[in-house]
């Protein structure tokens, strides 16, 4: 079993995800297609492909998967760590690595504005997320 999964694999696997979420576009990258299909096509996020961490982690553990059944007739079989195959060790388990990137809410700070109109007070979003009011809010980070 190949150590990783390769680029001429991700790119070829990438690209029939592409067609499977829209079968007329161009593009080759999902996170290309999801910018498309999310932003000019108004397409819903639950309509629109996975990150390319997220597909890339799958294809780590179907091909894990894969290679499990292809040694089932095998008497001593040399299994893979699955730590390296898009799996996590959980105190309850095995579980899966959904994606390496980090979650949206916590990287996306610049997306969280207020709606204060006459200073920013206790109740203000941005003041409870420590941050300072931008052009985003109602304020305009003029407060």
């Amino acid at each position: 079993m190949p150590s990783d999964v390769s680029e001429e694999s991700m790119s070829l696997l990438e690209r029939f995800v592409v067609l499977m979420y829209d079968r007329t576009s161009d593009t080759m990258e999902v996170n290309d297609a999801r910018k498309q299909l999310f932003a000019h096509k108004s397409r819903a996020l639950e309509n629109i492909p996975s990150t390319q961490a997220a597909l890339q982690q799958h294809i780590k553990r179907a091909s894990l998967q894969g290679n499990c059944w292809n040694q089932t007739l095998v008497l001593n079989p040399e299994l893979p760590i699955p730590s390296d195959w898009g799996w996590t060790k959980e105190v309850s388990g095995w579980q899966p690595l959904w994606t390496t990137l980090p979650e949206a809410s916590k990287s996306c700070h610049e997306l969280i504005h207020c709606g204060c109109k006459k200073g920013c007070t206790g109740r203000c979003k941005c003041t409870k997320a420590a941050l300072k009011c931008t052009a985003l809010c109602a304020c305009s980070g003029d407060c």
